[in-house]
């Protein structure tokens, strides 16, 4: 049974990535600002990076019923958010804009996937599919903390152009 529910986690998670990529993908294509647009290739290029790992991952865990350890040890999950979160990129997304919605839809879209992730992590009886499920997790996060943080910028930019302050 644990074989089969391995399977449907790794094609669900391959399909989230792929969602993600398309999605970013499309997202810079329709953004006019370069900044922007260099966010959202980033965020294709990191979810490429997923589907990479995952797709690996499933033919393994397909062809011998293991995962490739450590195959998934790579820790540039930080580096992110520190190239891309720019006071231009702020500066130049308007909080009713296209790419405004965008960062709301990608927030939920990273969210449902540390839900997937992290949920597989805590019922995974093979070491390294958790650590697996516990990278991509971490990952996410480190996606999802990029986009909150662009959209607590967005928002703070609107009470301060509409003088919503409390004091």
């Amino acid at each position: 049974m644990e074989e089969n529910t391995t399977i449907e986690i790794l094609k669900q998670a391959i399909l989230l990535e792929r969602r993600g990529k398309a999605f970013y993908q499309k997202v810079a294509e329709s953004t006019e600002n370069k900044a922007i647009r260099d966010v959202f290739e980033t965020m294709a290029a990191e979810e490429q990076k997923h589907i990479t790992t995952l797709s690996e991952q499933f033919k393994s865990y397909r062809k011998n019923k293991k995962f490739i350890p450590g195959g998934h040890n790579y820790t540039d999950i930080g580096s992110v958010a520190s190239k891309v979160l720019t006071r231009e990129i702020k500066d130049k997304i308007s909080a009713a804009g296209f790419e405004a919605a965008a960062i709301s839809a990608a927030i939920s879209m990273e969210e449902s996937a540390i839900k997937l992730y992290s949920e597989s992590a805590k019922t995974a009886s093979d070491p390294e599919a958790k650590a697996l499920y516990e990278w991509l997790s971490r990952w996410e996060r480190e996606h999802l903390g990029l986009l909150l943080d662009i959209d607590k910028a967005l928002r703070e930019k609107i009470w301060f152009d509409n003088q919503f302050w409390p004091f």
